[in-house]
């Protein structure tokens, strides 16, 4: 009897915790805790099928939680995935896709970036208690019209701290790589230097012939036109390592340059001392590595571990530093009452390399890479969740999910609304994640390269159908190559790009290396679902409203009136770090 009394009593409590306790959990606001990798493949990791390089804790936090297989980037490149990772918002909404061929921010002197009037999570989080960090990349834009407005820094959007690269990591931030400016950039700036100095010259010469009636204030504008090209061209030679590899604090600049050695070291520090400062919560940090983009720079304590080369350490870094992280969270008895997120950019770098050395990803079975904005490996992402007690532990979910449903993910958890006032395209992934839905929100996305529509992809619920029809395609270099070796990364228009029509259609759910593309000879529905996405695509395009654009080629100009500067312009250079790093 008195057993019985004691099973029944225990029975009661467990139903009463899987009732009330989980339902406390899901209604108190959780820590956030985000990493986001640069660069990284999905075929880079152990939990997506990687059995040579090592990634035990990425691995760990899959076990604990959930792990998408159809995770995607809204962009193939670092600035408009990660504007609509920020925003929930595809990168045409808020200016971040380029029309033409420079798709990322190039300098930290540049007048684009991501506009005041966008909301990302971090703002709508700060509004609702959160304390909010930033410790990594930003590459989202700096100033607008000085030096130091920070108009489009990270304090400007919602951050609350912020520790890390306003830019991303180039092959110019390491002493002895060969730069990595886009060359064509370079030409073009040159060039443009000269006709308008060739201009000047005439006008000048007419206007004091009397041969050209011109007012000298034209002459004046055409001048200063061509100084600043002229200066865009003559930074990219030398400069770029001071005035675009800096590390910041808050508003204030920290190293110029930074010293690559112990960058992992400070930004580790910096994540656990955030967690440590903020341990009584709710906080939300975003942990944005700079690992794995090239130069790939790696401790000593990495170097030659993997059997990868110096891509594989890099990754088998990042890791340690995710492991430490994680760590801290168990230390101070946050684990359970954070939730934790694990994702990529975009896909990896095919087309980086130095010599034979593959200094890039790899993007397991999915065509192409970094840049492609249809191809699968160019967008589709590792997607870990983990949040004990609340998430069921080693779940995979196949439906497709987007980087834009943190958005609204998190700003449920947080209690917050979502703005009213514009389109947001991510979802809300809680339902999916507990199991409490079977199917994805989503029943269309669409898959841009820069502002050009390449891919779109249809999630036909009633059968499970995943349709995927490509309207354009890079041209690979060589032929059958797989990537645009020899350009750096494939463009997205003009002669680099072919056009399909028909487009090339695939059902990803049987075929997702799109190895085989359909025809209304071999699919019967080939004409039906062709003519369902040319409705959605129809109806998407009536949902974009013109807005300025952030990358276009006068923002994208580097501006020295713009340049951040510890010290006195020209002169920018300052070390406040010292030997503050230690072991961690």
């Amino acid at each position: 009897l008195c057993f019985r009394k004691y099973f029944l009593t225990a029975l009661t409590l467990c139903l009463f915790w899987n009732t009330f306790g989980l339902s406390e959990a899901m209604h108190s606001k959780p820590n956030i805790l985000l990493f986001l990798a640069d660069d990284l493949g999905i075929g880079d990791i152990g939990c997506y099928g990687n059995n040579t390089i090592r990634t035990p804790n990425i691995d760990r936090l899959a076990r604990g939680g959930v792990k998408l297989t159809q995770h995607i980037a809204a962009a193939s490149l670092c600035t408009p995935s990660r504007a609509a990772f920020l925003t929930g918002r595809y990168p045409i909404r808020s200016g971040m896709a380029s029309s033409n061929r420079y798709r990322a921010l190039q300098w930290n002197a540049e007048s684009g970036g991501l506009p005041l009037n966008e909301t990302t999570f971090a703002r709508i989080l700060q509004q609702q208690g959160y304390t909010t960090g930033l410790i990594g990349k930003w590459h989202q834009g700096v100033n607008c019209e000085s030096f130091n407005d920070h108009c489009h820094h990270p304090l400007s959007h919602g951050f609350d701290y912020f520790y890390g690269m306003p830019f991303t990591l180039q092959n110019t931030c390491q002493e002895n790589k060969p730069h990595d400016l886009d060359v064509a950039l370079q030409d073009k700036l040159w060039l443009y230097s000269q006709i308008i100095t060739l201009a000047v010259l005439t006008l000048t010469a007419g206007k004091l012939t009397g041969l050209i009636s011109i007012r000298w204030k034209i002459i004046v504008f055409f001048t200063l036109a061509g100084g600043l090209f002229f200066i865009s061209w003559f930074s990219s030679y030398g400069f770029v390592q001071y005035w675009n590899c800096i590390l910041m604090r808050n508003h204030d600049i920290t190293e110029q340059p930074m010293k690559l050695e112990r960058t992992a070291s400070l930004m580790l520090k910096e994540a656990v001392s955030f967690i440590k400062r903020n341990k009584h919560g709710p906080f939300l940090l975003f942990v944005s590595f700079l690992h794995v983009h090239t130069p790939l720079f790696t401790t000593k304590k990495f170097i030659g571990k993997s059997h990868h080369g110096l891509y594989g350490d890099n990754v088998e870094e990042m890791d340690w530093m995710l492991g430490k992280i994680l760590d801290s969270l168990d230390k101070e008895g946050l684990k359970n009452h954070t939730f934790t997120y694990f994702a990529s950019d975009h896909g990896g770098h095919l087309e980086a390399q130095e010599g034979s050395s593959q200094l890039g990803g790899w993007n397991g079975i999915y065509k192409g890479g970094k840049g492609m904005g249809g191809w699968e490996g160019g967008i589709r992402v590792p997607g870990i969740f983990r949040w004990p007690g609340v998430l069921p532990a080693g779940t995979v979910i196949d439906e497709p999910t987007s980087l834009m449903d943190i958005y609204p993910t998190l700003v449920h958890l947080a209690g917050g609304i979502l703005p009213q006032d514009r389109v947001i395209d991510g979802r809300n992934l809680v339902p999916l994640l507990q199991g409490r839905a079977q199917k994805s929100e989503h029943e269309f996305l669409f898959h841009y390269c820069g502002s050009y529509l390449h891919a779109v992809r249809w999630h036909e619920k009633d059968s499970g159908a995943i349709w995927k029809a490509h309207y354009m395609t890079p041209v690979f270099h060589p032929p059958g190559a797989g990537a645009c070796y020899g350009k750096g990364i494939c463009p997205c228009f003009g002669e680099g790009v072919t056009h399909h029509d028909p487009p090339l259609l695939f059902e990803l759910s049987q075929d997702p290396s799109e190895a085989k593309p359909l025809s209304a000879d071999t699919e019967p529905l080939f004409d039906t679902v062709i003519k369902k996405i040319g409705r959605a695509i129809e109806e998407h395009r009536r949902t974009l409203t013109p807005v300025p654009e952030q990358l276009s080629l006068y923002n994208i100009l580097w501006k020295p009136w713009l340049q951040p500067c510890c010290g006195t312009f020209p002169f920018c250079w300052c070390d406040k770090e010292g030997d503050s790093t230690q072991s961690l």
